[in-house]
């Protein structure tokens, strides 16, 4: 795998949901990985390395779990400035949210999201939600090289 940081950068407002889920990626072995933000802004403070994140380490994470209802930046807003900047848009991006709603759906596949994950409400079946999540985009999916001028966008998709 072509990775510049082995970081995960969770958006994520509720704080319940939050801890939910860094438990789940903790029990497969990424503890430590997980950066949390807790809405919109602070996720893209920490992506272009603004403000409180100006002097975190160069490069990208491997990945993006992001909500989609948030206060101040949305998650749909968020993932338009991710797939629309050049620096950022080779990032696998996860929605990962409670809404099940097909507008939702639909708004965050047209905003260029890589996969969305209704969460499941019982925690076995979050568990194994997250197992897939580590699987495919932390283990097996191959990112692309960190360049201004990176043209692959092609990543797979969970439904």
């Amino acid at each position: 795998m072509n990775k510049n940081t082995d970081a995960i950068l969770l958006v994520e407002d509720n704080p319940d949901d939050a801890e939910l889920t860094k438990l789940a990626l903790a029990r497969h072995g990424l503890e430590g990985r997980v950066v949390h933000v807790s809405d919109g802004m602070q996720a893209l403070d920490y992506l272009y390395r603004r403000d409180g994140f100006s002097h975190r380490a160069g490069g990208n994470p491997i990945l993006v779990l992001l909500d989609l209802k948030m206060p101040l930046l949305d998650g749909i807003g968020v993932l338009r400035e991710i797939k629309g900047s050049d620096t950022l848009k080779t990032i696998p991006v996860v929605v990962l949210t409670s809404s099940t709603e097909p507008t939702d759906l639909q708004r965050a596949y047209d905003a260029g999201t890589n996969a969305y994950i209704a969460k499941p409400t019982e925690f076995a079946q979050f568990l194994s939600a997250m197992k897939h999540v580590c699987e495919f985009w932390v283990n097996i999916n191959q990112t692309a090289p960190q360049s201004s001028g990176s043209r692959n966008s092609g990543f797979g998709t969970l439904n």
